[in-house]
């Protein structure tokens, strides 16, 4: 079981789980999260925007990046 957390998107809440979160630190550049049941895996691309790749579903990308930069800062990375 991974970490949960939350994040308020377009006046929205979204409950999020990181997948296997003891492998993140400064050099991650690929995350996997379960939202709303379906698994996602970001990317940071070489623009340092977190981007979805290989999912399920399909999110905006501005809420894509939203997640990325909250896993990031919960990280430190």
């Amino acid at each position: 079981m991974g970490l949960k957390m939350r994040i308020t998107y377009n006046d929205k809440d979204y409950v999020y789980e990181i997948i296997d979160g003891a492998s993140i630190n400064k050099e991650t550049t690929d995350l996997k999260i379960i939202l709303n049941g379906h698994q996602l895996s970001l990317h940071k691309d070489a623009s340092k925007k977190w981007v979805v790749t290989d999912s399920e579903i399909t999110i905006d990308p501005d809420f894509a990046q939203a997640i990325g930069r909250s896993v990031s800062l919960r990280y430190r990375m």
